[in-house]
């Protein structure tokens, strides 16, 4: 098991105003100096790289934060870190200790928070130095250890509207390989009511490092109505969604459509999930034989688990893009299987029928709505199409037996990405940004199938 890097802390947490935050964060630097202290202490690199917004609407590491349980960038990411000082919370109210943000926990942290407000008093923090806990901070695990850059985390919480509180902080992960350079992560951290943050949107902007990409991680619904995103989204050169996390993803998809459609750039970290079975699906159909039969497929059966059907749509849209079907007919049922039905007419007028099923499973993962099999085939017995990608053993089975009549030609066994988790994909999407065609694509015929239910 890899060993998480120490975490050096420039700078803890530190209350400020608005317009000191650019003064604060070059004090930081000017403080400890860029090729440090004098004392012994490794040189560090500031932000140079992009600017990452990141709109977190769960307020859990905020409160965690404010109330001193917690010491560490307010990035939105449940680590273990936050998982500890869940469990302290829970502990010291006698609430049972899953390390997890339940219900009642989060109400405690609200009274907690309220009562500190009355009294205008806050948590301490501690001072800066080094932070030996091997529970370090997700986000800069996963980006600051490849490229130094600058995090706004804009926190909305509930209760009474007091303006905005800001915190700047300064976080260094230390590699044991090169212990002699920091790559350091400013965080910049804007927390009050939706409507505050919304009224100072117009500030956002400048924070941005001039020059340099910017990227928006949108942790909610994208609404394009929304005054705050539409601004962000103007300004950023990508912004980032996670369909696993939608609650209603067939009318969350048709906003992200819409969103494609007026110039905003995306990118959906569900998306990246699907590489594996998207590579599969393309590889079973290299050889010349195959490759002609590709257009016998009319039956495709795909099998995700219960919970969000985003990944499986998302993996339709593309299969019926890449193969040009126009979806005709698109209807739903629910019950022990969340049943989807879709109808497509293909070139020369065939007829494919697409069925979608949410299983219910005991050990649900990290992701919701993961896909565990798809089987494509054909009712030409005579067609050499028949291809059935799975997850796990069981997965196959109840393709094999699923029915039609031409039996699967080729099994696969899909092996997942290494790291599926939001902030590790995250990483790998802050190499790149601007448009990408084929998600869009994709997108566009996921959307025109849910059009048809209206």
């Amino acid at each position: 098991m890899p060993q998480t890097s120490t975490i050096f802390s420039l700078q803890a947490p530190k209350d400020i105003s608005l317009n000191e935050i650019d003064t604060e964060l070059n004090q930081i630097w000017q403080s400890y100096g860029i090729t440090g202290d004098g004392n012994g202490l490794p040189s560090a690199t500031r932000a140079t790289t992009f600017t990452l917004v990141v709109y977190e609407p769960e307020e859990t590491q905020y409160l965690l934060a404010a109330l001193g349980f917690y010491n560490g960038p307010i990035d939105g990411i449940l680590g273990p870190q936050m998982a500890a000082a869940l469990r302290e919370v829970q502990k010291k109210h006698s609430l049972l200790q899953t390390g997890t943000a339940t219900l009642e926990t989060l109400a405690v942290l609200r009274e907690e928070f309220a009562k500190v407000q009355r009294n205008g008093s806050g948590g301490e923090h501690p001072g800066s130095g080094i932070l030996n806990n091997s529970a370090s901070p997700r986000i800069a695990d996963e980006i600051a250890l490849r490229n130094p850059c600058r995090i706004i985390a804009l926190f909305p919480i509930t209760g009474e509207d007091q303006g905005v509180k800001a915190q700047v902080s300064a976080y260094c992960p230390i590699q044991k390989q090169s212990s002699r350079t920091l790559v350091c992560c400013e965080y910049i951290t804007l927390s009050g009511t939706a409507a505050a943050l919304e009224r100072i949107g117009g500030m956002i902007p400048a924070l941005l490092i001039g020059g340099l990409p910017k990227f928006l991680w949108w942790k909610a619904t994208p609404d394009p109505n929304n005054g705050l995103f539409k601004r962000l989204a103007e300004v950023c050169n990508n912004v980032i969604v996670d369909s696993c996390n939608f609650n209603t993803p067939e009318n969350d998809l048709l906003h992200l459509q819409e969103l494609v459609e007026t110039g905003v750039p995306l990118a959906d970290l569900n998306w990246r999930r699907l590489a594996s079975w998207q590579e599969l699906t393309a590889e079973a159909y290299d050889s010349p034989q195959r490759r002609v039969a590709l257009k016998e497929i009319d039956r495709v059966t795909i099998d995700y688990e219960k919970g969000n059907p985003a990944q499986a749509l998302l993996f339709l849209g593309w299969l019926a893009s890449r193969l040009q079907w126009q979806p005709v007919s698109y209807e739903k049922e629910s019950g022990d299987y969340d049943i989807t039905r879709i109808r497509f007419i293909a070139q020369e007028q065939r007829q494919v029928e697409a069925e979608l099923a949410g299983v219910p499973v005991a050990d649900v993962g990290d992701i919701i709505g993961d896909l565990i099999a798809l089987r494509l085939s054909s009712t030409n017995p005579q067609a050499d199409c028949g291809t059935v990608i799975c997850s796990e053993t069981g997965g196959c089975m109840r393709m094999e037996t699923h029915g039609g009549a031409q039996s699967a030609g080729l099994f696969q066994q899909v092996t997942s990405l290494s790291e599926q988790k939001a902030e590790a994909l995250l990483s790998q999407q802050v190499q790149r940004w601007g448009r990408e065609s084929l998600f869009e694509e994709s997108l566009g015929v996921t959307a025109n199938i849910f059009k048809l239910a209206n």
